[in-house]
């Protein structure tokens, strides 16, 4: 009997769980099932606003002169990049990200 109430508690989740789907999909592109061509209504970027509280983040632990390695930050948009963000901690924090913790 307790295999056949289980049986039951998983066919309603995977009913919640099919209702919800079909609520997201129509609410929101999934752009993942055509990899291969961009959907019509996805939300594109139109701009990428960068202040100096921005460049003061993406540059917390180096010091001036910056190295013209650095110029990729000149082209960096709204994506993540781990280079703009506290990593690890101890001997790897070369940059001071957790001396202030």
């Amino acid at each position: 009997m307790k295999h056949h109430r289980q049986g039951k508690a998983s066919a309603g989740l995977a009913v919640a769980l099919i209702s919800v789907w079909g609520v997201a999909q129509a609410d929101y592109p999934i752009a993942g099932l055509t990899p291969y061509e961009r959907p019509n209504d996805a939300p594109v970027i139109n701009q990428v606003l960068k202040g100096d509280d921005w460049y003061q983040q993406a540059l917390t632990g180096i010091s001036k002169p910056y190295p013209n390695s650095l110029g990729f930050l000149e082209d960096q948009g709204n994506w993540y990049t781990p280079f703009i963000h506290p990593g690890m901690t101890g001997r790897y924090d070369i940059r001071g990200w957790h001396t202030g913790d």
